[in-house]
């Protein structure tokens, strides 16, 4: 059992909260560097997947988990990033700007969206966020001259100084460093007092405008965050894909996306790395039991995104703090052996608001 006593308040915000953290944080970033050394390519690729998809599950937790707004359009941000990315590489433009561009485009949009629609609340902001992903998907349909529409746009190779970065190895360890980096940001920007502001936000507008939040303000730099890490998460997934069109973006992208936070955990960056696990692994579980599926559940169009939906309602229903919220619960259990109470998180609530009357 392990007991943390605060004296200081920077103890509160520390990044680690006692060496234990330190430890297996260590761990897991040397697991990270020598994955490539022992596993096999085909498991390096997916888990570079799982490190992008964990980082489009940030820029989505900072908005849902973490400012309590839920979003179905974060695919058109992925796809912005993506698209960005492309062009602009097309053009000569060099790497790192190219980076800085798709996620700066990204987040310009999010405050495009953000302004007119930010007054709007619960389901209504999903319908608006999901009108806009619907909007952007068409765009890049019809904008032919940049995005070559249906034909589709390949992606140049990323090279810096003549050595390749856009696949195998070299492609991995750039996906996640992207990843750790966003990550410290993220961490760093919830101890700050615009991220206190923003969980503020989330567990009472109202108590957090009579503390002299702006409402309007911090939502709208929320999602102006989240749109540009998802579009970051974007120019990574282009390299993935290598080719690109404007049916890897669609609503059932959104879906997924949402999928990935309330699976993970809402209101926790664990959750957002959990989520991507199970958003990278259902998909290949799917298309291996379609084989061992009766012939007319298999022939069924749109059977992922039901899953995806089905497993997103059962969440909320039955475990509204996700994967990461299990984990805490098992660990508590053990810390507190033979002592644990079961009424211990009888209280607990999700922070993916519904428009639910009691």
């Amino acid at each position: 059992m392990r007991f943390l006593f605060k004296t200081r308040y920077e103890q509160d915000i520390q990044l680690f909260k006692h060496g234990g953290a330190v430890f297996w944080y260590g761990a897991l970033a040397a697991a990270l560097v020598a994955a490539p050394l022992v596993l096999p390519d085909y498991y390096v690729g997916q888990l570079t997947q799982v490190m992008i998809f964990a980082l489009a599950g940030v820029g989505l937790m900072l908005l849902t988990g973490f400012t309590g707004l839920v979003s179905l359009g974060h695919a058109a941000f992925f796809g912005i990033g993506a698209y960005a990315e492309a062009v602009l590489l097309g053009y000569g433009v060099p790497f790192p700007l190219t980076f800085l561009a798709a996620a700066s485009l990204a987040a310009l949009a999010g405050v495009g969206i953000g302004l007119p629609t930010l007054r709007l609340a619960g389901l209504y902001l999903a319908i608006a966020t999901f009108a806009f992903s619907l909007i952007v998907q068409e765009a890049l349909t019809r904008w032919e001259s940049v995005t070559r529409g249906n034909n589709g746009l390949t992606v140049p190779p990323l090279r810096v100084f003549g050595w390749e970065l856009s696949k195998g190895d070299p492609f991995y360890y750039l996906t996640a460093v992207t990843l750790a980096l966003v990550i410290l940001g993220a961490l760093n920007l919830l101890r700050s007092p615009t991220g206190r502001a923003l969980i503020a936000i989330r567990d009472s507008e109202i108590a957090a405008q009579t503390m002299g939040v702006r409402l309007s303000r911090y939502k709208t730099t929320a999602l102006s965050l989240s749109a540009g890490v998802t579009g970051l998460a974007g120019a990574l997934y282009a390299h993935k894909l290598r080719f690109l069109s404007p049916e890897s973006f669609t609503v059932l992208q959104s879906l997924q996306l949402l999928v990935l936070v309330v699976v993970g955990g809402l209101g926790s960056l664990h959750g957002a790395v959990y989520g991507a696990l199970v958003v990278v692994a259902l998909p290949q579980a799917i298309a291996i039991g379609r084989d061992t599926l009766p012939r007319v559940i298999m022939e069924q169009p749109g059977l992922e995104a039901g899953i995806f939906g089905m497993i997103l309602v059962l969440f909320i229903l039955l475990e509204p703090y996700g994967i990461y919220g299990r984990w805490l619960k098992v660990k508590v259990f053990f810390q507190f052996f033979p002592v644990y109470k079961r009424a211990t998180f009888k209280r607990q609530k999700s922070y993916l608001r519904s428009e639910r009357l009691r």
